[in-house]
């Protein structure tokens, strides 16, 4: 078995916040109506995609219904259909959706991961659950040797990853990056940073989000991958 998938197992079967371990079993016990049939994942969620990965998506924390449910980072959720739809388009995975853990879908030069990996109330963890949760994505970050780009979905999950950055004591510029839809920084690291906003339904459906400004995202990081 490789470090990655090692990882992944490890992280599949963490306990280490109480509040996350009850909510995300609680969740998984109850479901809600229209998902009754299924037999909730209830666990934390690993990262998904290839280890040879040069793309890094960063989001918050898997949704209650969405990867809590189905055992796939955004997967199940319109956050998901945003996402893959996009990776989708510009190359970086097969399918443009993702319903459940065993529906064919593959990344192509991509990798996705939250920094928070169990369901959170009001979707809202605790500082403290952030930080017992970074050294999950401090040894994806290791193991993935390959990576040039990141994208971050949100500001929380931008944040996140320049902490990252400070734990494996990686340069970065001064005055430090400043979250912004579309911002991107090229770290002294060589790490492509790029800023989107999350494609939250209180996003997308307000329009804060469109299609058109989430597509230029990954447009983005092809084109940066394409001239590295």
């Amino acid at each position: 078995m490789t470090a990655l998938k090692v990882l992944q197992e490890t992280i599949s079967q963490c306990t280490l916040c109480s509040r996350l371990t009850q909510y995300r079993q609680q969740i998984a016990q109850t479901k809600v109506k229209r998902f009754q049939h299924w037999d909730y994942w209830g666990r934390p969620i690993p990262g998904f995609g290839n280890a040879h990965a040069r793309l890094f998506v960063i989001g918050l924390a898997p949704a209650a219904h969405g990867g809590n449910r189905t055992g796939r980072v955004f997967t199940g959720d319109r956050s998901g259909d945003w996402l893959y739809e996009a990776l989708y388009t510009f190359g970086f995975a097969n399918q443009p959706e993702s319903v459940h853990k065993k529906d064919g879908l593959r990344l192509k030069n991509c990798y996705i991961a939250a920094a928070v990996r169990c369901a959170p109330p009001d979707n809202k963890p605790t500082r403290e659950e952030f930080t017992a949760c970074r050294p999950y994505i401090l040894e994806e970050l290791r193991l993935l040797k390959q990576l040039q780009v990141v994208v971050a979905l949100g500001k929380i999950a931008f944040d996140e990853y320049l902490k990252a950055c400070k734990a494996l004591e990686q340069a970065l510029p001064s005055p430090m990056p400043k979250f912004g839809h579309g911002k991107s920084y090229h770290l002294p690291h060589g790490i492509t940073l790029i800023g989107s906003y999350h494609p939250s339904q209180q996003n997308t459906f307000t329009g804060k989000l469109t299609r058109p400004m989430f597509h230029a995202i990954f447009e983005s990081a092809q084109q940066t991958l394409h001239n590295q």
